[in-house]
């Protein structure tokens, strides 16, 4: 039995390890949130705490860029302010559009759930303070 468990805590851990990660470096310089130009903005897209832990969800933004979240990771966007379309995918696809205005920074939670075939994605806009201790807590992936 506890062979099995710390089998599938492996494979687990596994998938999760695919994704890649910005160096300590970027990780550390996303983590003082600076402000972005007056003409540009900035939006932070986190996933929070342990719910399918196997499972990375895939987040697209409406201008190209691609990433996949593991558990307890961020990725951060600059960009030109205006509407921002965001999806995720998991056994399901969710989108939301957000505004950022000019100089603003906006946090995003992609939160996973449990759904009744297997975990779903919801994205929801985040107060600042909850963005920001959610990204302190995680680790940066790279957007592609």
């Amino acid at each position: 039995m506890i062979r099995r468990l710390s089998l599938s805590l492996l494979l687990a851990l596994g998938a999760c390890a695919s994704v890649p990660v910005a160096s300590p470096q970027e990780d550390a310089d996303a983590k003082r949130f600076g402000r972005p130009d007056s003409d540009r903005s900035a939006l932070y897209i986190y996933r929070q705490g342990w719910m399918a832990l196997g499972k990375n969800v895939e987040v697209a933004i409406a201008n190209g860029a691609r990433a996949e979240l593991m558990p307890n990771s961020y990725l951060r966007l600059d960009g030109p302010p205006g509407p921002v379309e965001i999806s995720c995918k998991a056994d399901n696809t969710d989108t939301r559009q957000i505004e950022i205005a000019p100089g603003q920074t906006r946090y995003v939670e992609v939160a996973m759930r449990a759904g009744w075939w297997g975990p779903s994605c919801e994205i929801a806009e985040a107060p600042t303070d909850q963005g920001q201790a959610a990204v302190r807590g995680g680790t940066r992936v790279i957007a592609q």
